[in-house]
């Protein structure tokens, strides 16, 4: 399904359909555990931020949310991956209905952050992943890059829920297609947010520190 052909209501009807069944498909493979540490699933305004290793992290951070809030809650995502086919588009921007950031900064037109907090600005909750890029290494994150700073400078009232995605790199690893079904878990933990007169690299350590006491500990 690409909802070529499909206008109006049909096309929002078919979309509505493909999340629900990516959601579903999520579920199945990797029967995640969803636990909230210091914060309700309640609605409210948020940006999750969370660590990043494969490319169905935001899948399963969205599946991992209740629907009311599912419905709600906007991924940021590369445009230059959802957009290379009609049905990566059709399901990133209408599926998903993900704010599309281009990555290179030669070619980019709009302002990243100005995207994001226009979406704030309609109501939305965000799934964000402040690394900018998967985490291929030995270390459990790489340093954060500014977006998740200045999104906050410029609404500082919405929380900011630091989420941990555990295992998913094994089910779906760079270069493959096809998942491994596997347990995950998302931590969802305590919110934070942007001090008075907190500066950037401040902010950021204690942004990252956040995420990082929510990583599980490694058995001896």
């Amino acid at each position: 399904m690409t909802g070529a052909g499909l206008t109006g209501g049909l096309r929002r009807l078919a979309a509505r359909i493909t999340g629900d069944a990516i959601v579903l498909f999520a579920r199945l493979i990797t029967a995640p555990r969803t636990v909230w540490q210091g914060i309700e699933p309640i609605p409210h305004q948020r940006i999750y931020f969370a660590n990043h290793t494969s490319n169905g992290d935001f899948v399963l951070a969205w599946a991992s949310l209740p629907e009311a809030m599912r419905r709600r809650t906007r991924p940021v995502a590369a445009a230059d991956y959802w957009l290379t086919t009609p049905l990566r588009s059709f399901v990133g921007k209408e599926a998903f209905r993900a704010v599309l950031i281009d990555r290179n900064p030669e070619t980019r037109t709009d302002d990243p952050v100005a995207l994001m907090v226009a979406a704030l600005d309609e109501g939305a909750s965000l799934i964000l992943f402040p690394e900018g890029n998967r985490n291929m290494g030995p270390d459990s994150l790489l340093p954060f890059r500014t977006g998740l700073f200045h999104v906050a400078t410029r609404r500082p009232r919405v929380d900011l829920v630091p989420t941990w995605i555990e295992n998913l790199n094994a089910i779906l690893p760079k270069g493959e297609v096809i998942p491994v079904p596997l347990l995950c878990t998302v931590t969802f933990g305590k919110p934070i947010h942007l001090r008075p007169d907190e500066d950037k690299d401040t902010f950021l350590t204690r942004a990252r520190n956040a995420l990082l006491a929510l990583k599980p500990k490694e058995e001896p």
